[in-house]
């Protein structure tokens, strides 16, 4: 499936501009520090989603062929060079356990501007926060203009490369750390250098009308996309009352509450959800075949924090399983399943082998309603576009659908904020179950955690804080973390 094109395309990005003559080169010097990755299953095929990148991402045109191309001499000797002189277990690719971390660092020296922290409000389990006694507090301004710079140097335009850092730096200021630098700074400078990212795409809508848009990405970074196409949609939920826009030939997005989140300074409601390559089996499978496909929805209040709902359709967010390695933490029962289908029920380290399993995780907890919930991001994310989903979608490629909902068109916005005020009030003063002091709803939690981190600094664990040492030193960039 694949919708007729525009005769002349509305919309032009980025791409109209020239990459500078040394990006090609130095993109491929940066695969070699966005690869500090423990373990062989999470290790990044590079030859094969170079070769993906190639072919075209998804089914609607790309506009320009580009070639992986192989790494140069100097990039493997720079390699071989960062490699001989990381410390840190996981730099050396090697097995990660907590008291290795405790072996190998003492506490790292905290930056002198930045207050310690009182009490971490929780957003993610326990066992995937950095243990504060390894833990290096980052500025998040400095945090920003460090990954920025980083991203320029892969090819980036500065605009696109300061957008891209804003949303990876917002995910880890509300304690989202698993769509924050730690994880995917590396990761997207990597795509960058083998061809997997386009730096310059020229994106474009190719089917319209005043409520809804189709755009080709052209393999862009979803983190640059993905919020240009939440302004299309906003332009025209102003207009219509909703404005709904699906993207093929997509990439990572990070963080999806940031795009629907974008909505809520202009009194809208925002939606965003990514449909990702197969990662999770089905009920009953025993192949993975739909995504991780999270959802996003933000609904702004009037004095309460606004609810920001984002959570991935499978038990587990796959980057938790990076950062569970990192922190060498085990996972609990029922959270991943072996290859044959079979959940997992006792606690324990992250296997070789693996699968991850839907939200409930049996029939009997109800894992096909997340299951089902994954495929309706299938439909809207990427077969609404003409793009392949599912069992059958190329893994690296992840199509998105972004929506803007204006309250006016519904109710007038002042009743809808007071009605919110009070529907959250009601949530929160809730009478607490035994053994636990509050009860949240989503976003509010988030919304403690960014005022603490803007304060007291982002924890980063001791080999991020290397990774982006030896990133800055190889490529020429100030390291002020």
């Amino acid at each position: 499936m694949k919708p007729p094109e525009s005769p002349e395309p509305r919309f032009q990005g980025p791409g109209n501009r020239k990459a500078s003559p040394t990006g090609g080169a130095l993109s491929r010097r940066l695969i070699i520090v966005g690869h500090h990755v423990p373990n062989k299953l999470v290790i990044l095929n590079v030859a094969r989603r170079a070769a993906i990148s190639a072919g075209g991402g998804g089914t609607l045109p790309v506009l320009r062929k580009r070639e992986a191309q192989p790494p140069s001499s100097n990039f493997i000797a720079a390699f071989d060079r960062l490699r001989s002189q990381a410390t840190h277990p996981i730099a050396q690719f090697g097995p990660s356990r907590a008291s290795d971390h405790h072996r190998q660092y003492t506490r790292p020296r905290k930056h002198p501007s930045i207050k310690q922290p009182h009490k971490a409000v929780a957003i993610m389990l326990e066992q995937f926060h950095v243990p504060e006694d390894i833990a290096y507090r980052v500025q998040h301004d400095a945090l920003k203009d460090t990954c920025t710079e980083l991203l320029e140097k892969a090819g980036l335009p500065e605009a696109d490369a300061r957008l891209a850092a804003d949303v990876l730096v917002a995910s880890d200021l509300r304690g989202v750390e698993t769509h924050g630098v730690s994880n995917l700074m590396r990761n997207y400078i990597t795509g960058l250098g083998n061809g997997h990212l386009n730096p310059h795409p020229n994106m474009r809508i190719v089917r319209e009308t005043p409520a809804c848009a189709t755009i080709d990405s052209d393999a862009g970074m979803g983190v640059v996309i993905a919020p240009k196409a939440m302004e299309i949609a906003i332009e025209k939920g102003k207009a219509t009352g909703a404005g709904l826009v699906t993207i093929a030939n997509g990439r990572h997005l990070g963080m999806a509450g940031y795009h629907a989140m974008m909505a809520l300074e202009h009194d809208m409601i925002g939606q965003c959800m990514t449909a990702c390559g197969p990662s999770f089996v089905p009920t009953f499978a025993a192949e993975a075949a739909i995504g991780t496909n999270p959802i996003a929805i933000a609904a702004p209040a009037g004095e309460e924090p606004p609810f920001v709902f984002d959570a991935a359709m499978s038990i587990l967010a796959a980057n938790k399983i990076t950062l569970a390695k990192r922190l060498g933490v085990d996972l609990e029962p029922g959270w991943i399943a072996n290859p044959d289908g079979t959940p997992i029920t006792e606690a324990g380290p992250v296997p070789d082998e693996y699968m991850l399993l839907p939200a409930g995780s049996t029939r009997e907890l109800g894992s096909h309603k997340s299951y089902s919930l994954g495929v309706v991001v299938d439909i809207l994310g990427g077969l609404l576009n003409g793009s392949p989903a599912g069992p059958m979608a190329p893994r690296g490629n992840n199509n998105h659908f972004v929506a803007a909902y204006d309250i006016e068109a519904f109710i007038d916005v002042q009743d809808f904020k007071k009605g919110m005020d009070e529907y959250l009030r009601a949530l929160r003063d809730l009478k607490p179950a035994p053994g636990h002091d509050r009860v949240f709803y989503a976003g509010l939690p988030e919304h403690e955690e960014t005022a603490e981190r803007k304060e007291h600094g982002i924890p980063l664990h001791p080999e991020v804080i290397d990774w982006f040492r030896s990133a800055c030193s190889e490529l020429g960039v100030e390291f002020r973390l």
